[in-house]
Order: C-alpha cells, then sequence, then structure tokens
C-alpha cells in the first residue's frame, strides 16, 4: 500500500501551511539565501513525515502521534528552531486551540462590523497570538492590543474581556477600512502607527502605502506584510 494514503489531513494541512509560510518570508525581507534553505527545511519534514507515516502503515499507529511522541528532536531540521515564526505542528496545534475558544466572538464582530474574519484573526496572531491577557511595553492590551483610549472610545471597560477587546477591536479596523475606502495595507499600517502619522504622509490608498511604505517605522512595515501573511494563511 501506498504509505501516502494514510496520512493524516491533519498532517498534511500542517506542511501545505509551513511551504506557505516558507513563501511569505519573503514578504517580511527574507532573503532568496533564507528561502531556499526554508524550502530545504520543508522537505526534510516531509520526508521524515512520509518515513513516519510509513511506519505507521506497518505498526497501526496514528501517523500525527507518531511525529508528535515517539520522532527524535533530531529527525526534525534543526535550522527550522532558527526561524523567526518557529514553526512546529505542536504550536499550531496550540494556536488552532486558542483559535476555536475564540472563534464565535470573531464571527459575530466581523459580520456586525463586516470586516472579513481572516483578517480579524491574522491581527489578533500579531498583535497577541490569542492571548487575552497581553499586554505591550507601549501599554496596548488584550488579544487585539487596544490602547486605553482607543478602547475607551468604543465602550471597553474591561479589555482583557475577550468579547469586549474583540467587538472594539473589529470596530475600530472596520472604521480605518471604511477611512481608507477599503484599503486594507493601510487600514493596517493605521491600526499599528496611528491614523494620523499615516495621514501626515498623504497615504490614502495601498498605492501610496507602496511608495511611502519606507517613511513609516520599521515596525509598521512589517506588521502590514506578517498581518497580511496571516490573513492568507487564515483563509486555507
Amino acid at each position: 500500500m501506498n504509505s501516502t494514503n494514510s496520512i493524516d489531513p491533519r498532517l498534511m494541512k500542517e506542511l501545505l501551511q509551513l511551504q506557505l509560510l516558507n513563501k511569505m518570508s519573503l514578504l517580511s525581507g527574507g532573503t532568496s539565501t533564507s528561502s531556499t534553505d526554508d524550502s530545504g527545511d520543508f522537505s526534510a519534514l516531509l520526508e521524515t513525515v512520509m518515513g513516519q507515516a510509513s511506519g505507521s502503515t506497518m505498526t497501526g499507529k496514528d501517523p500525527m502521534a507518531s511525529l508528535l511522541g515517539s520522532a527524535s528532536v533530531n529527525s526534525i531540521p534543526s535550522s527550522l528552531n532558527a526561524l523567526g515564526r518557529a514553526y512546529t505542528p505542536l504550536q499550531t496545534a496550540n494556536r488552532a486551540s486558542s483559535l476555536s475558544q475564540y472563534d464565535g466572538l470573531i464571527q459575530e464582530a466581523s459580520r456586525k462590523y463586516g470586516v472579513d474574519s481572516s483578517l480579524v484573526k491574522a491581527v489578533i496572531q500579531q498583535e497577541s497570538e490569542f492571548n487575552h491577557q497581553a499586554v505591550s511595553s507601549a501599554g496596548a492590551k488584550g488579544l487585539m492590543q487596544l490602547m486605553d483610549g482607543t478602547g475607551s472610545g468604543y465602550g471597553v471597560t474591561n479589555p482583557f474581556d475577550p468579547k469586549q477587546n474583540v467587538d472594539a477591536g473589529t470596530h475600530f479596523l472596520s472604521h480605518l477600512i471604511k477611512k481608507y475606502n477599503g484599503n486594507e495595507g493601510v487600514a493596517l499600517a493605521a491600526y499599528n502607527a496611528g491614523p494620523g502619522r499615516v495621514d501626515r504622509l498623504g497615504i490614502q490608498n495601498d498605492q501610496d502605502l507602496a511608495n511611502k511604505l519606507h517613511l513609516l517605522p520599521k515596525e509598521t512595515q512589517a506588521y502590514v506584510s506578517k498581518v497580511l501573511g496571516h490573513k492568507t494563511t487564515f483563509s486555507i
């Protein structure tokens, strides 16, 4: 029997997402060399998984359980640990668990304010990695990292309450998307750097953003591409 027929669909999804994230690394400043290294990591990981799948065919064990439970640490490419996204199937499973916990709130806010749920999830991933108790060095709080002034303006009394935070953050994001006529890139830049800073540079659409991106803080430059990359992943 062909071993690929026994691979758990969940595991195949993990591999596809890893391959996509390798390609998305170019958006956040990756070089052609790192892209080549990442592709090698993916190929090596695939070979490891295929080997695990072959073993599971003979023993009847779940290939996912084999990969996470009995696979040697040395059998997984060590350079994956050096990647900025520090991707592992286990970490993605943890993220999926957090996403499932808040998915109802995200879907409700997305419908209420007309924002793509994948974009809301992408912002939360980048802002807090789905940690509702997160606090930044600047004082931004909760899942969508709201500043106190922004949160209070949208009726937040407890920024660590996931429902209040997601509702207010999505409402704010919706306001920015409408302000910039549906240009999501500009809305994200304003979410991170503040609409005042974006407006002072005369950025009104995504073409303006492309032309003047270098004038924004490096954090904002990376933020826009990373969130859009997360959105693509969540849209799969």
